[in-house]
């Protein structure tokens, strides 16, 4: 028999950046948690210190295919969601998000669980409203480059609504801004882990237009708890609701922040700006403050130095494993 006192759940995207964080924050919490990932863009290097607690298990499943598990709250979080991972099979990405929150919700509704979904500040689009509220529908491209990940997402919102519409189902909709810290994957194209591991290797940092453009930078502690505060609230709150830091920065600041902060002898770039990438970018989290009594509170400047930190023990792992493995490849003298 399970433990009556410890609550089931589901995290698809479990070993990704955001998924293992959730992971570890819920055992945390006393429950019992069921990691589903496919691997696509997930590690098994980010839940590995969570192999051995009796309360994780580890199941390999694509979420395009139904599932069949008992749990009493599921946390939809499988998506590649960035640029490079996403546009690489932008097919999958779309039936990801669509099949995905479609097979998820039936589970949802054969075992009546609450059923949360990681949804996105990217169904706003290149906004024409700043901060970006709620109540905004947003400036969305169904045809371009980023359409597979924007309008995924957004499909998936109107699932999720219409699910508890008629069917009485217990959602809730994250809106989930620009995310950064340890466990990000080193090659993802996030301005943030880029800036990184640029400024690491003493490369120039690459910035994609003239530098203006702003993003909003939320520590991935602070945006768990936002989540989990959001799955323990009231029934009768679904969301949407946006949860990310409202402290805006422009991309050339952030470029300056962390040379300054990896002591880089890294200089500038500027490349061509990609398609359909969003002018501003920056949360009104009005909401979440007062529904959930959520706002974030690690600053920029620490945010980034333990990611900086994480990064840089990566890399020094690398190089060493690379030593290792040249000179056993030496022939002897």
């Amino acid at each position: 028999m399970r433990d009556a006192l410890r609550k089931r759940v589901l995290v698809t995207g479990g070993a990704g950046f955001l998924g293992s964080h959730l992971c570890e924050r819920l055992l945390d919490d006393g429950c019992d948690v069921l990691c589903v990932d496919n691997f696509y863009t997930g590690t098994k290097d980010n839940i590995a210190h969570l192999l051995q607690d009796p309360h994780f298990e580890l199941l390999r499943h694509d979420i395009t295919f139904p599932l069949y598990v008992e749990v009493d709250e599921i946390y939809n979080f499988a998506c590649p969601a960035s640029p490079v991972h996403y546009q690489l099979d932008p097919v999958q990405t779309t039936k990801t998000s669509v099949h995905g929150a479609i097979n998820m919700l039936g589970l949802a509704k054969r075992v009546k669980a609450r059923i949360l979904q990681a949804s996105t500040s990217e169904v706003y689009g290149d906004p024409e409203v700043h901060p970006q509220g709620e109540a905004y529908w947003g400036h969305v491209n169904p045809v371009g480059l980023r359409s597979c990940y924007d309008e995924g997402k957004r499909c998936a919102e109107t699932l999720f609504s219409d699910y508890r519409r008629q069917h009485g189902l217990a959602t809730k909709i994250a809106r989930i801004f620009n995310t950064y810290g340890p466990r990000m994957h080193p090659n993802d194209g996030r301005v943030v882990s880029n800036f990184i591991v640029q400024a690491l290797r003493d490369q120039p940092l690459t910035v994609y237009g003239d530098g203006r453009q702003t993003r909003a930078f939320c520590y991935v502690t602070d945006l768990v708890d936002a989540v989990v505060r959001l799955m323990a609230s009231a029934d009768d709150f679904a969301g949407p609701i946006n949860l990310g830091n409202p402290e805006e920065f422009t991309v050339a600041e952030l470029a300056e922040t962390v040379i300054e902060l990896t002591g880089s002898r890294s200089t500038v770039v500027h490349a061509k700006l990609p398609a359909d990438d969003p002018g501003r970018r920056c949360p009104d989290i009005e909401l979440a403050h007062a529904a959930l009594g959520w706002e974030p509170c690690v600053p920029l400047r620490e945010g980034l130095a333990r990611t900086i930190a994480y990064f840089e023990a990566r890399l020094s792992a690398r190089r060493g494993m690379r030593h290792r493995t040249e000179a056993l490849a030496e022939p002897p003298h």
